[in-house]
């Protein structure tokens, strides 16, 4: 999942990004009230990270142009005032949910998991793909009741092909949903990722669940039975 983070306190930006990208997510990067909108606008995210005292446009005033473009994209609102009526201006405005600075990083990442749930109508907390098993709370995978080691990022292209099972995901998506947009490296990487997941998911069980679809991407199905001799 692709998150932004529009926050001027750059070290604590910073955080936040280092944090969620351990917990698996692609994080962007925003510093100003102008740049923060555009991205929103432009991009394709999951949620937004929002604080409210921004240079050159408040958080207010985002989260408000968004609603009126018809983003519903869920918004968690960061300040450093504390009181009901800037709660109430935040939530009139369109935001989702409100966390007064300073706060847990526990709480923050409560919080998001919370709206992301909200987002896909409050679950499913595992995606299951006939006998492969994506807890996504958990961040575990199990096939056929065996547990398999995956790294965040294997984690998260796996966990973007389950979401999408049974339809071809192209290249240029996982890369837009799994990677943020600093990174300027070889789009095959996705294919590196994609070979990993392979040995790990399907190689030691007899399966192939993921399939290459030709010029168009990748597709995880359900494994019809373990396969037989070569």
């Amino acid at each position: 999942m692709r998150l932004l983070i529009v926050e001027d306190e750059k070290r604590l930006a910073a955080a936040l990004g280092r944090g969620l990208e351990a917990d698996g997510y692609a994080v962007d990067l925003a510093h100003d009230g102008p740049t923060g909108l555009r991205l929103a606008l432009e991009g394709t995210y999951d949620l937004v990270v929002l604080d409210i005292m921004l240079p050159g446009l408040n958080g207010y005033r985002i989260c408000a142009r968004l609603r009126a473009a018809g983003r519903d994209v869920p918004i968690l609102m960061l300040t450093a005032k504390d009181g009901v009526y800037d709660e109430a201006e935040g939530l009139d405005t369109g935001a989702d949910d409100y966390l007064t600075k300073p706060f847990s990083y526990v709480v923050l990442q409560a919080r998001v998991r919370a709206l992301l749930r909200r987002r896909t109508g409050g679950g499913p907390p595992s995606l299951r793909v006939g006998d492969l098993v994506l807890d996504r709370a958990a961040r575990r995978v199990e096939r056929d009741g065996t547990a398999v080691e995956l790294t965040t990022k294997e984690f998260a292209v796996l966990e973007h092909l389950a979401v999408h099972a049974g339809r071809v995901v192209s290249k240029a998506e996982i890369l837009d949903h799994v990677w943020d947009m600093a990174f300027d490296g070889d789009p095959n990487i996705v294919e590196v990722y994609v070979s990993a997941l392979r040995r790990k998911i399907d190689a030691p069980f007899a399966r192939r669940s993921i399939t290459t679809v030709r010029g168009a991407g990748y597709r995880l199905e359900a494994a019809g039975g373990r396969r037989g001799p070569a």
